[in-house]
């Protein structure tokens, strides 16, 4: 069965042009033109959301944090004419997946999607096993963080993320290390682009916090809670 992309835009020109390319690539695809009118379509589910940012009425970053707060994961690549690094970690920090930056060219579009759609795929040498750090679980079979009880959402990038870093615990990896093993297939990645995902695990993590801290000059380690 075909992948299905959603593509939201508010100029029809250019959904029109993605939506030719991206079929011809095999891929089925949705149009919206507008996050309201995306929100009414999200209802059938999709592999990805092709996101513009600013559009009139909500923003495809408000999108994206309405859909993270409902516990939504599907994948998100921004689609802005907004280029700086500031923007770019602002759609970072609201659970985006990857950002091009407009003009693009449909080449960039098509690897960017397949890379991300990629890192979807289950399985894996990880698959049936999980890494427990008392009432930390990171279940590596459903893809799932556990503190306690409750079970805390992660983008499939944040999760990436957590299982590097806690599946060898107290090594130090340096950003370029992470950037080469997380975002292995996406170009275009910076530093700051790991600190701010690094972030964003933190404060899911709560309490537990700490158990992923930043060795000055090197990079991030996990540490095993010890209480």
């Amino acid at each position: 069965m075909a992948q299905k992309i959603l593509i939201v835009d508010d100029d029809a020109v250019i959904c029109e042009i993605l939506e030719f390319n991206l079929a011809n690539e095999g891929f089925e695809i949705a149009c919206a033109y507008s996050a309201e009118e995306a929100l009414e379509k999200l209802s059938s589910p999709c592999s990805l959301l092709l996101l513009d940012v600013m559009m009139g009425g909500m923003s495809g970053y408000k999108l994206t944090e309405m859909l993270r707060r409902n516990k939504n994961q599907v994948p998100v690549i921004f689609l802005t004419a907004k280029d700086t690094e500031n923007d770019m970690l602002t759609g970072f920090s609201v659970g985006g997946d990857d950002y091009i930056s407009k003009p693009f060219s449909i080449k960039e579009v098509v690897a960017r999607v397949r890379a991300v759609l990629k890192r979807q795929e289950p399985g894996g040498p990880a698959a049936g096993r999980a890494l427990v750090f008392g009432d930390v679980t990171v279940d590596l079979d459903l893809k799932e963080l556990l503190v306690g009880r409750e079970r805390v959402p992660l983008t499939k990038t944040e999760f990436e993320l957590l299982s590097l870093l806690s599946g060898n615990p107290g090594r130090v990896f340096s950003r370029g290390e992470i950037i080469d093993t997380v975002w292995r297939e996406t170009p275009f990645i910076t530093e700051r682009t790991v600190d701010v995902h690094v972030t964003r695990l933190r404060k899911k993590l709560g309490a537990r916090a700490t158990m992923i801290s930043n060795r000055s000059g090197y990079g991030y380690r996990f540490n095993i809670p010890t209480t």
